[in-house]
């Protein structure tokens, strides 16, 4: 608000603790037993004897300490000593005197609002007490060296059991799952019931009899790899042929899939006769790969050793 002539002072005002006179002249001024040093000579009140006092000529003032100008006896009364305040300074505030409403401080875009600073040799340190006040956690900054300048913010949820932060390598902090190692999977499918003698190219239909993981899917005789690692690929057929023709069995990639490439040791398609074969490839997501047959593919719904795929992610 406005005022008519000089704004009211605003300081520290206080009352000197009581000072017993003896034979001397100087004495240390305390407040609630800690040593206190007013501004200047002239911010004080001085009464002795039920006389005030003159600043500079009856006393002087160095640091915390009063020196009137001739010693006093234990016959003379420091009456009271009154310091009206450094002005606009508000010294120390009393224990539980700051409410929170006072405490309500405010960033910007430039300014954090509320700065823990070091004092030259040690981290600045934000320190969470317990309820009793005996004990608590600190929040440290990192070293002066580390030249360390950065922000984090917080998620803006609470997160889900076992989850953990991470970051996006901005400060930006996110709930993540925690997990170890890489995304296994394990598979297998097998050739339910016989096929009959065929003379053309034909999708060999499986169904699962093991399955572990989501990376690795089939469908009809098509395979889909849907993230990017290591996998071992082994395969078993299981054939015969009515008319003693030969057995041929392909496994190719197919040309449809979105992204990717798998690589079977340089081979885009590989041609097996009947044989067993395993092989380590790296695949990339969304690749696909179809099986092919010409011929007989054995199958047995309590059988898994004759014709089968498998597939196992080893690594990312």
């Amino acid at each position: 608000m406005g005022y008519i002539g000089k704004i009211p002072t605003v300081g520290n005002f206080v009352k000197i603790d009581s000072l017993t006179a003896s034979s001397t002249a100087s004495y240390v001024m305390q407040v609630d037993g800690v040593n206190f040093s007013p501004e200047s000579v002239n911010h004080m009140l001085v009464s002795l004897n039920g006389v005030i006092q003159a600043p500079t000529t009856s006393y002087t003032i160095s640091g915390s300490t009063i020196t009137f100008a001739s010693a006093l006896t234990s016959s003379d009364s420091i009456d009271f000593i009154m310091v009206y305040g450094n002005v606009l300074d508000i010294g120390v505030p009393s224990d539980a005197t700051v409410t929170n409403a006072k405490t309500n401080f405010v960033s910007t875009s430039s300014a954090a609002g509320l700065q823990i600073k070091g004092d030259g040799t040690t981290d600045g340190t934000l320190q969470l007490n317990c309820s009793q006040n005996s004990h608590g956690v600190k929040i440290k900054s990192p070293a002066h060296s580390a030249s360390a300048s950065y922000t984090l913010t917080l998620p803006t949820t609470d997160g889900n059991a076992s989850e953990f932060l991470q970051t996006n390598g901005s400060g930006v902090l996110t709930w993540a799952t925690a997990g170890g190692g890489i995304d296994c999977d394990a598979d297998a499918w097998m050739r339910v019931t016989p096929g009959a003698d065929q003379n053309s190219a034909a999708v060999v239909d499986f169904s699962t009899s093991i399955h572990m993981g989501s990376n690795i899917s089939e469908s009809g005789g098509r395979v889909t790899v849907a993230t990017a690692g290591w996998y071992l690929i082994t395969f078993q057929f299981s054939n015969q042929s009515a008319n003693s023709d030969t057995m041929n069995v392909w496994l190719r990639k197919n040309t449809t899939r979105q992204l990717g490439s798998i690589y079977w040791e340089g081979n885009t398609e590989i041609n097996y006769l009947g044989m067993t074969a395993s092989v380590l490839c790296e695949a990339a997501a969304n690749d696909i790969f179809d099986i092919y047959g010409v011929g007989y593919f054995a199958g047995n719904t309590n059988n898994q050793s004759t014709t089968y795929f498998t597939g196992v992610r080893l690594g990312a």
